[in-house]
């Protein structure tokens, strides 16, 4: 089924040319990263974000590099999943901290190094490399140095959601890109795909906008292998809602299949490691998440706060592709 949103196949501007306001021009979506976010102005309104997430079997790893406009935020984190083990570090530098993000994504490498604190984000043709180090709360020394490969051809789901023309926020989601490399904390090293290891995914979340001061967001992804096929599995919810487009698609050996409709979610958000459930109203994907870690994280208080719950674990279910291709799978790494 083809979705009913404009696909876009040419580069284009986020903004109109002073940056005060959406271009007309970029509601739509495309299977490559095409928008330059040319935010300029509006200071205070402007979140710019790279997000990078790797699923690598009983390992998690992610680190975030963004700019709010007051401030900016850098952060490493890690989990082991089969022990509950988790750690990682956060930096937060006052607006022109160094912390800055290019309009186009991929095109400049994220780095900063402070306070015993280093994190550097670089991209080339066939993929980036992400690397950190840091010291943990109790004193232990950790890093990474992890490989994302971008193979030929890969698409990926880049969309404009649009709240309103002064609302607005450029996304671009990238699922199913193979991994290797290696976590160590302390004296213990995780290896990150490779031989005799379970296959490592990288994901990745860009977002470039100006956000409503309230919001409710559903994300959640996966990858892996359904026999000679490799899946990869981007959703979202709520927060597109209204807009007329969606952030959600299915990517079946590099080729994206891109779902216009809202997707119907089914959790308990008070108890977040119950299954979760999601289907298309369209029959193009039907899965279950079932949980094995909560990344649960919350700030401020009742009326300026953000609450947050991540579960890891695996997704299973089946799909069918614009081209009628049905798969069904199981045991693939994701979140939710």
């Amino acid at each position: 089924m083809t979705t009913h949103e404009r696909e876009l196949i040419a580069p284009i501007d986020l903004c109109v040319e002073d940056g005060s306001s959406l271009n007309p021009l970029a509601r739509g979506w495309s299977r490559q990263p095409l928008h330059r976010a040319n935010l300029h102005g509006c200071f205070g309104q402007n979140k710019k974000w790279d997000y990078w997430a790797i699923l690598a079997g009983d390992v998690v790893v992610s680190c975030v590099y963004s700019d709010v406009d007051h401030i900016g935020v850098a952060d490493v984190w890690w989990a082991d999943l089969a022990t509950g083990e988790s750690g990682g570090r956060v930096i937060v530098t006052r607006a022109g901290g160094g912390i800055e993000l290019p309009e186009n994504p991929g095109t400049a490498p994220l780095s900063i190094e402070r306070d015993g604190f280093t994190l550097d984000i670089t991209d080339d043709e066939s993929g980036t490399r992400l690397t950190a180090a840091w010291t943990e709360a109790d004193g232990r020394l950790g890093r990474f140095d992890i490989r994302v490969a971008l193979p030929a051809a890969h698409e990926s789901v880049n969309v404009v959601i649009p709240w309103s023309d002064t609302v607005f926020n450029f996304t671009s989601k990238h699922q199913a890109r193979p991994a290797h490399g290696e976590l160590v904390v302390g004296e213990r090293t995780w290896a990150i795909g490779g031989l005799d290891r379970p296959e490592a995914w990288g994901v990745l979340d860009v977002g470039r906008g100006r956000w409503p001061s309230e919001i409710i967001w559903n994300w959640g992804g996966g990858a892996g292998r359904a026999g000679e096929h490799v899946i990869g599995l981007q959703i979202g919810a709520k927060w597109t809602a209204g807009t007329g487009f969606t952030e959600n698609g299915i990517i079946v050996d590099g080729r994206l299949s891109k779902l216009g409709s809202e997707l119907t979610w089914d959790y308990d958000w008070h108890n977040p490691m119950r299954p979760w459930t999601i289907s298309d109203p369209g029959g193009q994907l039907d899965m279950v998440l079932t949980p094995n870690f909560d990344k649960h994280t919350a700030s401020g208080g009742d009326t300026k706060g953000s609450e947050c719950h991540q579960v890891f674990g695996t997704w299973s279910g089946r799909l069918r592709t614009d081209d009628g291709v049905e798969i069904e799978f199981e045991g693939l790494q994701g979140f939710a």
